[in-house]
């Protein structure tokens, strides 16, 4: 992903959509934005685009609330942590498991594809 996406696209790639309409939850992100610093979408026409790197503390930032149930406090701190100290085994072992989380989802896509690839074939092998 090298490409700046806007705020709808990048609710869908975190599943943050209303299950009864199907609208990406935009003011979830909205909020994040608020609350965190290193979230600094740019802005064109007064629409919010984001960069991959945005993308990926925005992920890290959603996992540590939603899959850890950390509080917005709790994972500000783990974003602030230089990870040299011993006081920081906590928040480096959290990134660890986002990061862990991350390549496993990735490496799934892969096998289905690579499985895919497999059951069907090329279609006219010459």
């Amino acid at each position: 992903m090298s490409k700046f996406i806007n705020i709808s696209e990048l609710s869908k790639i975190l599943n943050l959509i209303n299950p009864d309409n199907k609208k990406p939850l935009n003011h979830v992100i909205r909020f994040w934005e608020k609350e965190f610093k290193e979230i600094k979408p740019k802005i064109i026409n007064n629409r919010r685009y984001y960069s991959p790197k945005q993308v990926e503390i925005i992920k890290l930032i959603k996992f540590l609330l939603k899959t850890k149930g950390m509080t917005i406090t709790g994972v500000k701190n783990v974003l602030n942590s230089k990870i040299n100290k011993l006081d920081d085994y906590d928040s480096f072992s959290l990134r660890k498991d986002y990061y862990k989380k991350n390549i496993k989802e990735k490496s799934t896509k892969i096998l289905d594809k690579i499985n895919n690839l497999k059951r069907y074939g090329k279609k006219n092998p010459h």
